[in-house]
């Protein structure tokens, strides 16, 4: 009997694929290359654009909860950040300290409810500045998903130092990739999210 995986895919434009002319995003790419691993499962892509952590914890659970009812296998992927750190007003749309509290907020609601967390970096965009306050950001996550047992994918300085990523992030819209951008983040995220499946 093949088990009843399923997997929620959490986060903002990035999770949702935004730029990607494929309509796959690394979410997608992950979710094709389990079937291939003859793992098929029941992905749901809950990636709303312009999103911050405030926004999605506010969400996640609600949203979650309905689509994980009666599975054998129920997980979540997190992945954000890079709204938080975007600028209006000359500071942060979501000051540091509270990202980090709403991803060990949603670890620990998850926790409770017995749902496996993998959580993927926040990526780079087309701004040195920002990407140096996500850099930080995704310092303080690495250090949280350690303290609570759960794989953190570090995405970040890997993207950074990417030509494909980089390339294609500013020849767009300057946050998001096009389908080569997406293979590259969905390369780097593949081995961790293949050990977690296996977990």
């Amino acid at each position: 009997m093949i088990r009843d995986l399923r997997v929620c895919f959490v986060g903002d434009s990035f999770v949702a694929g935004v730029g990607d002319p494929r309509f796959l995003g690394w979410a997608g790419r992950l979710a094709v290359r389990a079937l291939a691993d003859g793992r098929p499962l029941t992905g749901y892509n809950l990636g709303v654009r312009h999103e911050t952590s405030r926004d999605i914890v506010a969400r996640w659970e609600n949203e979650c909860g309905p689509r994980l009812l009666g599975g054998t296998d129920l997980r979540v992927v997190l992945s954000f950040g890079v709204n938080d750190t975007t600028h209006e007003g000359g500071r942060p749309r979501v000051a540091p300290d509270v990202s980090s509290a709403n991803l060990s907020r949603m670890l620990a609601r998850a926790a409770d409810r017995d749902w496996p967390v993998l959580v993927v970096a926040p990526p780079p965009v087309d701004d040195g500045e920002q990407n140096s306050r996500t850099a930080l950001l995704d310092e303080r996550f690495a250090r949280i998903c350690l303290d609570a047992s759960v794989p953190y994918v570090p995405v970040h300085q890997p993207l950074r130092d990417s030509a494909v990523w980089t390339r294609e992030v500013r020849t767009g819209d300057g946050a998001h990739p096009a389908a080569g951008g997406y293979d590259e983040i969905a390369a780097l995220i593949e081995p961790h999210w293949r050990n977690w499946l296996s977990a």
